[in-house]
């Protein structure tokens, strides 16, 4: 599918800002997408240190829940790390903002867990479990996708409850306001937007770097450690010509964290999601065959290449469950903001946090008198 279908469609977006920007923070491992960098190897958490300092004050409360600062802390963090995996930041005086969208969706949470039944949960926990299955696939096996998790905080089981208690409040919204998607709902989605599904050129590579910038600053290093990495990437070369296990060699050598740990395999992408010189190369191979040294930005990279999918259409079934999600969104926002206000109401919500207080008063009078509609232009 083309990227703006990829975005609307995921697997998992129906888990709202609480898991969503968790999972692709957690699971946005690929290394050299274009305008990013490599992720520094650090176990530093920032949030921790400052509860450490400040304490974890009780920031919003209502009957039956509380959250507290280092909860947001953590969801914020995530939403930071999603922009900069993308080589983006939040601007500063839009940060308020974004906390505020969080401790929104945090509480809505909250609220609807409440409501949820048996049912509800059921089904919260089987799509939790499909989409750990889904970022399983994308990083490759479950143990690079702990390790991805690893490296921002976070353990499996962790994202597995904050997912299943996303998914479990989105089931009980859809029941409680009586919204449903039909099969022929999805074959008419489908039917109309043929350009949207299609899925371009794709490869799936493994790669090995040696890295010519510091992990940590990102500056170069010096000509003389540049040589020594070249003159490694060499000596790998020639083992991997003589017959040696690209994996395992990948595993030993390769400092990309992001895929070292899975023999050097990256998901599989498409033309424009890698800087050129990788993604030249890639291309321009065919099954089985290893690249020479490749040199870009980053440092030198060994490529195998595993596979070219040429461009198709994506089959209705593979992308049903993406579609639903997607038309239930779209039913669910004209009533879920009233109904949530209502049991915010219900429940004595209060923002503790002055700071966030104004921001999601805002937030809800936004989502709950939306300006009137405009006619659609060409």
């Amino acid at each position: 599918m083309k990227n703006k279908t990829t975005l609307i469609l995921s697997g998992v977006l129906a888990a709202g800002v609480l898991g969503w920007f968790a999972v692709r923070a957690a699971n946005s491992g690929a290394p050299m997408p274009a305008a990013s960098v490599p992720p520094a190897t650090t176990n530093a958490n920032p949030e921790a240190a400052m509860t450490a300092l400040f304490g974890d004050p009780v920031i919003a409360q209502g009957k039956g829940f509380t959250i507290k600062q280092s909860q947001l802390d953590e969801v914020t963090a995530a939403i930071k790390a999603n922009y900069a995996a993308h080589g983006q930041t939040i601007p500063e005086d839009q940060l308020t903002q974004y906390e505020a969208m969080a401790l929104n969706e945090f509480i809505d949470t909250k609220l609807l867990l409440q409501q949820a039944n048996d049912a509800d949960r059921a089904q919260g926990q089987a799509e939790a479990d499909k989409a750990i299955t889904e970022l399983t696939k994308e990083a490759g096996s479950l143990d690079a996708l702990e390790m991805r998790l690893k490296g921002s905080g976070k353990t499996l089981d962790q994202l597995r409850s904050q997912l299943a208690d996303s998914t479990t409040a989105n089931a009980a919204l859809v029941r409680e306001l009586g919204v449903s998607v039909s099969d022929a709902d999805i074959k008419a989605f489908y039917d109309a937007h043929p350009s949207d599904f299609q899925q371009p050129e794709q490869v799936t590579v493994r790669h090995i770097l040696f890295m010519t910038i510091d992990p940590q600053t990102h500056q170069p290093l010096s000509d003389d450690e540049k040589q020594a990495k070249l003159k490694q990437a060499e000596d790998v070369l020639k083992q991997l010509r003589a017959g040696g296990d690209f994996a395992a060699l990948a595993t030993k050598y390769s400092e990309d964290p992001g895929s070292k740990d899975n023999g050097g395999l990256l998901p599989a992408f498409g033309h424009g999601e890698m800087v050129a010189p990788f993604e030249a190369a890639a291309f321009s191979m065919t099954n089985n065959q290893i690249s020479d040294i490749v040199t870009t930005e980053y440092g030198y990279h060994i490529i195998k290449l595993l596979d070219k999918t040429p461009a198709h259409k994506v089959e209705e079934a593979k992308v049903s469950d993406n579609i639903k999600s997607y038309l239930l969104r779209q039913k669910l926002a004209p009533l879920a903001p009233r109904y949530l206000l209502k049991l915010k109401q219900g429940a004595d919500v209060q923002i503790l946090d002055e700071n966030l207080k104004e921001a999601v008063a805002t937030a809800d009078a936004s989502s709950t008198n939306p300006p009137p509609a405009t006619a659609a232009t060409p």
